[in-house]
């Protein structure tokens, strides 16, 4: 009893990192097993971003590389599947096939607009009282 009371704390504590520690390891694993996902059932006519930002169309894939044009003039970059962070528009669903699902999508956009959103809320809200 003796011990807890000297040690309980710190031991709670240590517990508690160690969960948290758990957590963020399994979340990054479930994302970068998404993104290999993404990053394998790439396929020309898929619309992809780049890490770098490069906007373009899937025009070949190779093993571990892509082929894209970007551009009026068509430009043609040669890419690695690793340099790929999303796919924008898949060319299942410009073809008026179903949409692929386990994507991923930069969702930056969506929380510029729920940040919004909720500013817009609290200035009523401020304005209200």
């Amino acid at each position: 009893m003796e011990f807890f009371q000297t040690y309980g704390t710190t031991i709670l504590m240590v517990v508690g990192l160690v969960v948290v520690f758990y957590l963020m390891y399994r979340s990054n694993k479930k994302q970068e097993k998404e993104a290999q996902n993404m990053r394998d059932s790439l396929e020309v006519g898929d619309e992809i971003t780049t890490i770098g930002g490069i906007v373009g169309e899937i025009v070949k894939v190779k093993e571990e590389t892509i082929t894209i044009e970007t551009g009026k003039d068509r430009t043609k970059i040669k890419l690695r599947r690793s340099a790929v962070r999303s796919v924008d528009v898949y060319a299942a669903e410009k073809r008026g096939e179903t949409k692929k699902t386990d994507s991923i999508k930069s969702d930056k956009p969506a929380l510029k607009e729920d940040k919004k959103a909720s500013k817009n809320e609290n200035e009523e809200n401020a304005e209200n009282e």
